[in-house]
């Protein structure tokens, strides 16, 4: 089915994005006016928006410390050109071998050529937070967080 051969080399592409920590091309996986929900952060419309977003969000703490996005489960709606997942957003070990994760759905409209016209991740926002902060604190405590993790851990996390 193209949707999901589509989606397998979006899913690669993303991949190479997590490994390489250059987001630049995300928003080349979109139609031109493409619109991303993000329930926490917003709506974004058209690749500049979606890329200012992809660029800042995952190259930033809590972001750019996830591991990879593994996909726990996948159904194809083929009459509306939807995708719809479980997407799991791991962290590293922060020193301590505590293993930290939270999933998402994520739902993708596919627009033909390759190309997704509308993701929407739908999750909770008060579980990623509590994730992150709990990441951070583990991972200061075991000398393992950067100044961006600890600036985060301050501002976010109610201090170290």
């Amino acid at each position: 089915m193209e949707i999901t051969e589509a989606y397998d080399v979006f899913h690669q592409k993303v991949a190479g994005f997590v490994a390489s920590g250059d987001w630049t091309g995300y928003a080349d996986l979109f139609t031109p006016d493409a619109v991303y929900v993000e329930h926490a952060m917003g709506t974004f419309t058209g690749r500049d928006e979606i890329r200012a977003w992809s660029m800042k969000t995952m190259t930033s703490y809590p972001g750019r410390v996830m591991t990879g996005f593994p996909l726990s489960w996948q159904v194809v709606d083929a009459e509306q050109n939807r995708l719809v997942c479980e997407v799991l957003n791991p962290m590293p070990d922060p020193g301590d071998g505590t293993m930290l994760t939270e999933p998402n759905i994520t739902i993708m409209t596919y627009a033909g050529d390759g190309l997704f016209s509308r993701e929407e991740d739908v999750y909770n926002p008060l579980r990623f937070h509590t994730m992150a902060v709990t990441w951070a604190r583990i991972a200061a405590a075991h000398g393992n967080a950067d100044d961006d993790v600890l600036a985060w851990l301050e501002k976010f996390g109610g201090g170290r």
